[in-house]
């Protein structure tokens, strides 16, 4: 009996051992170009855009296993779930004094394409049609 993994976590699988290196990198470059601050804010959104990539790999997998419209609806509403989560998190942090809004955007949109591009790549070819095979729900 052969067990096959699901794709989202293949793809959470691939994608986090990335973390540290996003996380040294946004936090040099935050540190380099506008202080300890910046790179804490940095830092915050990458942490921010990996937390929001397990949880929709995860909810997306949940859904999968229900149906393709219940998938369609997770997948739908968990990229505007996202949005409004990364709006919350700006509006929240630009309250604290040492948080930089602009340090803070220009991590959060790079590394949101960076995972965007891992993530295609990682279920693309194989894991691809394994995503998109519902088995019958009827015995």
């Amino acid at each position: 009996m052969t067990t096959t993994v699901e794709p989202e976590r293949e793809a959470i699988r691939r994608v986090l051992p990335l973390a540290p290196v996003a996380l040294v990198v946004a936090s040099v470059f935050g540190r380099v170009l506008g202080g300890a601050d910046a790179a804490w804010s940095a830092a915050i959104a990458v942490v921010i855009v990996l937390l929001n990539f397990v949880v929709a790999a995860l909810s997306v997998e949940w859904a999968a296993h229900i149906s393709p419209m219940v998938l369609y609806g997770v997948a739908m509403g968990g990229f505007v779930v996202r949005l409004i989560v990364f709006t919350i998190a700006l509006v929240l942090l630009n309250t604290v004094s040492w948080f930089s809004p602009v340090a803070f955007a220009l991590t959060l949109v790079p590394a949101t394409i960076g995972l965007l591009v891992v993530e295609a790549r990682a279920l693309s070819g194989r894991l691809q049609t394994d995503m998109w095979a519902f088995e019958d729900p009827r015995p």
